[in-house]
C-alpha cells in the first residue's frame, strides 16, 4: 500500500508543480544531439564530460548515518565492531552489550536527526564556495538514506524518519547548487558477519540490513579477486536501488566509493547507460565518477581518494577527500585539518585540471560541528575574494613551481603540511593568468616559470593585480621571470592571487 500511495502522490506532485532543475540552452541543445547509450564500453565512451563540470572546481558530501551515534573512531565502526580482537569491539561490547543483544541494528532508532535543517546546511554549503553538494545515499553499512520502496532500511521508516537525500535535494537546487549523491553499497557484500549466530547479524530476519549469508573469509578489501562472488539477487538490488534514486531524485552528479568492480560488469555498464539516457529525458547533463578500473577511461569522470595528481591531466579529474585527518563521519576526537591545508589543497587540485569534493562530518542530532563550520566559512570568505582564479579556469601549460614535492596517489598527513612561500600554482581564464602563491612571500613575489626567454614579453602585459583587493602591482619581467612587488600588508591569512592581465 505505502508503495502506491507514494507512487500516486509523486505523480500528483510532478503534474502540479514541476520543481526539477529547467534545462538552458546549451543543455537544450545538447538533448537534440541525442545519443541511446547501450550497455556496452565502445557505446558508453561516446559521453562527453559537460561543460558545467569544466568549470566546477568545488563541492561538499557528508558521511552521516547510523555509525554517526556511536561517534567512535570511524564510520567503518559498522564492521569493525563484529571483528574478534578488534579494540572497537571491545569498546562496543562495554559499551553497549553483546553483539547478540546489541547490533548494528540498535543504533538505527537512535539516529533521530532531531537538529537535521537541510535548508541550513545547504546555505552553509553555499557560503563555503561550494558549487555541488549532497549526502551519502548508501554506506557500506546497506541503511538507505532516502525514502526507498524497495526496503523498509531506510531513513524514512526508521530512525530519522524523514528522506534526508530527498530533503537535501531540494534544499542543494534552492541555492543554485548542482546536486550529487554518493553511492557506496557494493561494500555490502560480506561487511556483515551473516555466517554468526552469535551475533545478530547471522540472524535471517535481519537480512535486509546486513545482506545475504556469506561463508566466513568472503570479505576482502578492494583486491579484484573475490572469493565467493556474490549472486545475482545482490547485482541486480545494487542496480535496482540506483535506479530508484535516479528516477526520484534526478542527482547531477553520481559518485562511487571504489571496489565497485565485485558488481558483475554487465550491471554497471547498465547502471551507465541507464544514467546516460535518463539525463536525456531531464534534459540536463551529468556527471558519474568511479575510482581506478571500475568503469572503462573515457566514460565517466576519474575520481581519486585522498590523493591528488602529481603533475596536470589533459583530462577533467575528481578527488576527495575530508575534513578530518582521520575519520570520514564524526567522531568524539575529531582531528581537522586546517583551513589553510584545505584552501593549499583546493589551488593545487585546480591548477592540474581537477576539482575538490570535501566531505564533512555532521553530528548524529543533525548539528554540523563548530570547527566544520568556522572552516567552511572561511573558505567561503576566500573564495569570495580569489574565486575568480578558481572557478571556471583551465590549467595553463606548466600547473606550478617551486619545491614542494607531490607524490601522485595516497597521500599521508606529513605530505600534506602547509605550502612553503615559494609555492606558486597557475590557472588561467578569458586569456589571463592567474598566479596563486600558497603563502606569503617574505620579499617580492618571483614567478620564475614567466621568465622573459622563455614565456612572456612585457609589451603582452598590461597590468599586475591583488585579486583579493583589486590593487594593481607593479611589476619587472627580466631573464630569470617576474618580479611582482606586493603590498606592505597581505590581504588575508591564506593563498594569495595575483592577476596578470595580458593584451
Amino acid at each position: 500500500m505505502k508503495k502506491y500511495l507514494l507512487i500516486f502522490f509523486a505523480a500528483t506532485a510532478l503534474v502540479a508543480c514541476n520543481t526539477k532543475p529547467q534545462k538552458s540552452k546549451t543543455e537544450a541543445v545538447a538533448v537534440a544531439d541525442k545519443i541511446e547509450y547501450t550497455a556496452d564500453w565502445e557505446s558508453l565512451k561516446q559521453y562527453k564530460v559537460p561543460e558545467w563540470w569544466l568549470n566546477t572546481k568545488f563541492g561538499i558530501y557528508f558521511h552521516w548515518g547510523p555509525y554517526s551515534v556511536p561517534a567512535h573512531e570511524t564510520e567503518w565502526y559498522s564492521i569493525r565492531m563484529y571483528e574478534k580482537g578488534n579494540p572497537i569491539r571491545k569498546y562496543h561490547e562495554e559499551t553497549y552489550g553483546n553483539l547478540k543483544e546489541f547490533g548494528y541494528k540498535d543504533f538505527i532508532p537512535m539516529f533521530t536527526a532531531e537538529k537535521f535543517n537541510a535548508d541550513e546546511w545547504a546555505k552553509l554549503f553555499k557560503e563555503s564556495g561550494a558549487q555541488f553538494a549532497g549526502p551519502v545515499a548508501e554506506h557500506a553499512d546497506g541503511f538507505a538514506m532516502w525514502d526507498s520502496d524497495l526496503t523498509e532500511w531506510d531513513a524514512m521508516d526508521m530512525g530519522p524518519k524523514r528522506d534526508i537525500v530527498g530533503e537535501m535535494e531540494k534544499a542543494v537546487r534552492k541555492q543554485g547548487m548542482k546536486f550529487i549523491a554518493t553511492y557506496h553499497r557494493h561494500w555490502l557484500y560480506a561487511w556483515y558477519p551473516t555466517w554468526d549466530k552469535n551475533t545478530d547479524a547471522g540472524d535471517p530476519k535481519y537480512a535486509g540490513l546486513y545482506g545475504p549469508y556469506v561463508p566466513e573469509g568472503s570479505f576482502v578489501m578492494a583486491t579484484g579477486d573475490y572469493p565467493n562472488p556474490p549472486k545475482k539477487e545482490f547485482h541486480q538490488e545494487w542496480l535496482d536501488r540506483l535506479n530508484e534514486l535516479m528516477d526520484k531524485y534526478q542527482p547531477d552528479i553520481i559518485w562511487f566509493d571504489n571496489k565497485m568492480d565485485i558488481i558483475e560488469e554487465q550491471y554497471r555498464k547498465q547502471f551507465l547507460a541507464n544514467y546516460y539516457n535518463k539525463a536525456q529525458e531531464w534534459g540536463r547533463d551529468v556527471v558519474c565518477t568511479y575510482k581506478f578500473h571500475d568503469m572503462a577511461e573515457g566514460s565517466a569522470v576519474l575520481d581519486l581518494e585522498r590523493s591528488r595528481m602529481k603533475e596536470k591531466k589533459e583530462f577533467p579529474w575528481l578527488t576527495d577527500d575530508s575534513i578530518d585527518w582521520k575519520a570520514w563521519c564524526n567522531i568524539s576526537d575529531p582531528k581537522y585539518k586546517s583551513t589553510n591545508r584545505l584552501i593549499d589543497f583546493l589551488v593545487d587540485v585546480v591548477s592540474k585540471n581537477g576539482a575538490v569534493l570535501l566531505n564533512v562530518t555532521p553530528q548524529a542530532d543533525g548539528v554540523m560541528p563548530e570547527g566544520v563550520k568556522t572552516r567552511l566559512l572561511e573558505m567561503g570568505q576566500w573564495l569570495k575574494a580569489n574565486g575568480e582564479a578558481i572557478y571556471d579556469t583551465r590549467p595553463w601549460k606548466v600547473f606550478g613551481e617551486g619545491p614542494q614535492e607531490i607524490k601522485e596517489g595516497h597521500l599521508s598527513e606529513d605530505k600534506n603540511k602547509d605550502a612553503v612561500a615559494e609555492d606558486i600554482r597557475f590557472t588561467t581564464k578569458d586569456g589571463n593568468l592567474y598566479a596563486i602563491a600558497l603563502d606569503w612571500p617574505e620579499n617580492n613575489m618571483v614567478i620564475h616559470s614567466l621568465a622573459k626567454k622563455e614565456n612572456l614579453l612585457s609589451d603582452e602585459i598590461r597590468k599586475v593585480t591583488m585579486l583579493a583587493t583589486g590593487e594593481e602591482l607593479s611589476w619587472e619581467l627580466t631573464e630569470t621571470g617576474l618580479t611582482v612587488e606586493l603590498p606592505k600588508e597581505k590581504p588575508g591569512d591564506f593563498a594569495f592571487a595575483i592577476k596578470i592581465e595580458l593584451k
